[in-house]
């Protein structure tokens, strides 16, 4: 497996007394769409904060292209330029406009030139349905076009990875729709890596090439689309899956 992109040995993580992330194991391969699901505080977005290291696993690896990210001479930095992050709340700079948003990490960690940083943020406004609010500050926009920015500004940094946490969980019913439909656009047409924490089912039945459920901090099953929403070899999964699929 040593042509994976990712390759997840072992990984633990405890705040304090409380283990949150108990022996994970996985491996992800360079252009998979991995749908992570399962119940609210199971560890799934702690797993992307350890994978982009904003949070220290307590143990165990995590490799990125067969290199150690949590040794001491590996490049954070670069890293994080290449593997982006969607946050549930979008994270944009209050008193930057849209396009500062998009512009100011490819200046400071690309060192890109402000015209090219600009064409490039641009170009991926326009591909999220953007482009005409490109002088709006993030308050005078709506949630589901903060977070169409932020998936623009993550775009811009040339990611190869990109690690969505949850992106529709804050937002109102009816701008899920268009959030989605970015996502679903990436899947199909970008050629990215993408892993999605998400309570989206449609998304990860349709667009995953895997779906992994967690439970209590462990991985209890990971496999097809198909397999897990038709033919789910764990019950827990299956109960899981039933009560999601009720509500819609």
């Amino acid at each position: 497996m040593c042509d994976s992109l990712f390759r997840i040995e072992h990984l633990e993580k405890s705040f304090g007394s409380h283990e949150v992330l108990t022996d994970i194991n996985f491996s992800v391969n360079s252009g998979e769409i991995i749908s992570i699901i399962g119940v609210s505080g199971t560890g799934k977005s702690t797993l992307l904060r350890c994978i982009n290291r904003l949070e220290e696993p307590t143990g165990g690896k995590i490799f990125f292209h067969g290199e150690d990210i949590c040794s001491p001479r590996f490049d954070l930095n670069h890293y994080r330029a290449k593997v982006g992050m969607v946050f549930q709340q979008f994270n944009l700079f209050s008193n930057m406009s849209v396009l500062e948003n998009c512009v100011v990490g490819q200046m400071r960690v690309l060192k890109r030139s402000k015209s090219e940083a600009e064409a490039n943020a641009k170009k991926y406004l326009s591909r999220v349905g953007m482009a005409e609010y490109i002088s709006a500050k993030p308050d005078q926009i709506s949630g589901g076009m903060k977070q169409r920015v932020a998936i623009a500004r993550t775009l811009s940094m040339d990611p190869e990875v990109i690690l969505f946490d949850e992106p529709t969980s804050a937002l109102d019913p009816e701008l899920i729709g268009e959030v989605l439909d970015v996502m679903r656009d990436l899947a199909e047409n970008s050629g990215l890596t993408m892993m999605v924490v998400t309570h989206e089912m449609s998304f990860a039945r349709e667009l995953s090439d895997r779906v992994i459920f967690m439970e209590n901090g462990s991985i209890v099953e990971d496999d097809s689309p198909k397999v897990i929403f038709e033919n789910p070899r764990m019950p827990r999964t299956r109960e899981f899956l039933n009560r999601m699929l009720a509500k819609h």
